[in-house]
């Protein structure tokens, strides 16, 4: 029977699925990425179960949806005792460690989110999620000098640089560290998360006028002009980040399983909205890319719809380190993706430009159905005509039945 594998996720924020190179964005410079993809599964159909970051990164470490897992406002830590994929894996011999961005600890909502309040907050050892090796930061959005405290930091401490080269230099230095057991590592960046005229060393910003928009951002008025605005600087980020992710997957060996994802999207100026929490792909669908540890049978380089969410993947860890019993899917070794992705956001979040509304819903690759919180149909739009919802069928008399049918599952 082959040894465990090594096994690293890299997870990202606020980086929708459209904005790759190897995804087809004429903006993006990830060649990085593009060449983690040419080696991989892409899961081109892939969502966030939650499209907000606490509910999202809980569902991610726990494989349960929120409020399942315990998350169902902006402001909740994961529980006490809450049994995430590190539990699992370092109970079976693996070294596990984490570093980056938390986003699961308790927090002050009186202080402001962006600074170093936040970024300084201590997570304590209890509630770190059972690594092994903790190393990160509450919050703060700081792209650049980020604040870390942790199993080696008592208390924080402030290192120069770029965020995302800072923290996957110190992954990668642990990677490199002599291990007697198979690993298990959580990269987790904030970039490309706002505010997006943070600098991006290294990267020449494009011209807001010659960034190429998709149809669903209105032109000529507000949501056109802050989307060029925010755009310049948030592919900055992108670039910067995959350079820095670059230098991780380096550092990780041949045979080690890698995933690269993101807990959601942002709308930039899409149907004229912006952020996240709101229910639209640009929101809702992540970048997911599988490399396969050595030894599996799946081929490489591929694209998928076959369905996939954030919540599957502590399912396909689990197999690839033996604790699961295989079933046949295009991602072997891991179980499969159901065809039905049930997507929701628990709670409105009370920021700026975010979701107004909770709503609960059903995505397969060819259609998604929205729910109000009461249960009466909001958005449902056919994605294999309409992949930009430039129509919502909800009120369609020939979908009713359709509508219908669909609000069963939900």
């Amino acid at each position: 029977m082959p040894a465990p594998p090594d096994i690293l996720w890299i997870v990202t924020t606020q980086w929708r699925a459209q904005a790759c190179g190897y995804a087809g964005d004429p903006n993006a410079r990830t060649p990085r990425i593009d060449a983690l993809a040419a080696r991989s599964i892409d899961f081109s159909q892939a969502v966030t179960p939650h499209p907000f970051g606490p509910f999202a990164r809980a569902a991610l470490l726990t494989g349960i949806l929120s409020p399942g897992n315990g998350i169902r406002d902006y402001f909740d830590p994961l529980p006490q005792g809450a049994r995430t994929i590190a539990h699992t894996l370092g109970d079976h011999g693996y070294a596990t460690a984490f570093f980056g961005k938390w986003h699961l600890g308790r927090r002050d909502p009186s202080e402001s989110l962006v600074g170093e309040a936040h970024a300084r907050t201590i997570v304590p050892p209890d509630a770190r999620g059972g690594f092994e090796l903790w190393e990160g930061f509450e919050s703060g959005f700081l792209s650049n000098d980020p604040w870390l405290h942790g199993t080696r930091l008592e208390q924080p401490a402030r290192f120069k640089g770029y965020q995302s080269s800072v923290l996957c230099e110190r992954a990668s230095d642990w990677i490199r560290s002599p291990h007697s057991s198979p690993w298990f590592c959580v990269v987790s960046l904030e970039a490309p998360h706002p505010p997006y005229d943070a600098p991006a060393p290294g990267t020449a910003r494009l011209d807001p006028r010659k960034i190429v928009l998709p149809a669903n951002v209105p032109l000529g008025g507000d949501a056109e002009t802050r989307a060029r605005r925010e755009l310049s600087g948030y592919y900055a980020h992108i670039e910067a980040t995959d350079r820095a992710i670059g230098a991780l997957i380096d550092a990780a060996p041949s045979s080690a399983a890698i995933v690269f994802t993101s807990v959601h999207g942002d709308m930039h100026g899409a149907h004229g909205l912006f952020r996240k929490g709101w229910p639209y792909e640009e929101s809702l669908r992540v970048p997911l890319l599988v490399r396969l540890p050595s030894g599996e049978s799946a081929r490489k380089g591929i694209r998928t719809r076959q369905a996939a969410s954030l919540a599957d993947i502590p399912n396909w860890t689990s197999a690839w380190a033996g604790l699961a019993d295989p079933q046949s899917s295009e991602c072997a070794k891991s179980q499969p993706a159901p065809e039905v992705q049930w997507i929701s956001m628990p709670s409105a979040v009370p920021l700026p430009l975010q979701c107004d509304r909770p709503w609960r819903g059903l995505r397969i690759p060819s259609r998604k159905l929205i729910l109000n919180e009461d249960g009466t149909p909001w958005l449902f739009f056919d994605l294999d005509s309409d992949p930009l919802e430039m129509d919502n069928l909800v009120s369609n008399p020939a979908r009713a039945g359709e509508i219908r049918e669909l609000s069963r599952l939900i």
